[in-house]
């Protein structure tokens, strides 16, 4: 792995999190406080993807499922920590165990009894994805206003624009 794929991603966590910690400093205890899933789950969870596919040759698919769960927890923990929105999140918890099955069925014998639970845990987070996401819509306040104040303005605007006409070709 090259030192720009791992700098990379950590210049742009550090950027955002100084975009949105403006006037509070940057320290150490704060770097850990808000970068903790990035810093300790996410190096883990590649581990085991590193191991799988370097060190076993394709042996061992089962090190692709605790991989899996790990990348997925920290993307979800990450998120959850940046912007302050545990509530909404929370069902990529019961996501991150289907992308670990996925990932070991798409690279094992794909057996077709493993899309059972793949699909029960996928469909039932993003059922609660969906539901706490609309929770959010009507709850979470931006200016003291409902956000879906502003998604209906903007909805509304994107109906006003005049739409293209696509060129007819005469064949």
């Amino acid at each position: 792995m090259s030192k720009k794929a791992i700098l990379g991603p950590l210049l742009i966590l550090l950027g955002v999190y100084l975009l949105f910690a403006q006037g509070t400093g940057l320290h150490a205890g704060a770097i850990f406080a808000y970068f903790w899933a990035t810093i300790f789950i996410l190096p883990l969870g590649f581990f085991f993807h590193w191991m799988y596919f370097s060190m076993t040759n394709g042996r061992a698919p089962g090190l692709l499922i605790p991989g899996g769960v790990l990348v997925t927890v920290a993307i979800v923990c990450q998120v959850s920590m940046l912007f302050n929105s545990w509530d909404v999140m929370w069902p990529g918890f019961i996501l991150a165990p289907a992308i670990g099955l996925f990932e070991f069925y798409c690279f094992s014998g794909r057996n077709r009894w493993l899309l059972i639970p793949i699909t029960i845990l996928t469909v039932l987070s993003f059922l609660f994805f969906a539901v706490f996401s609309l929770e959010a819509l009507f709850t979470h306040t931006f200016l003291d206003q409902p956000l879906l104040v502003f998604v209906l303005i903007g909805l509304g605007t994107l109906l006003l624009l005049p739409r293209r006409k696509k060129a007819k070709i005469n064949v």
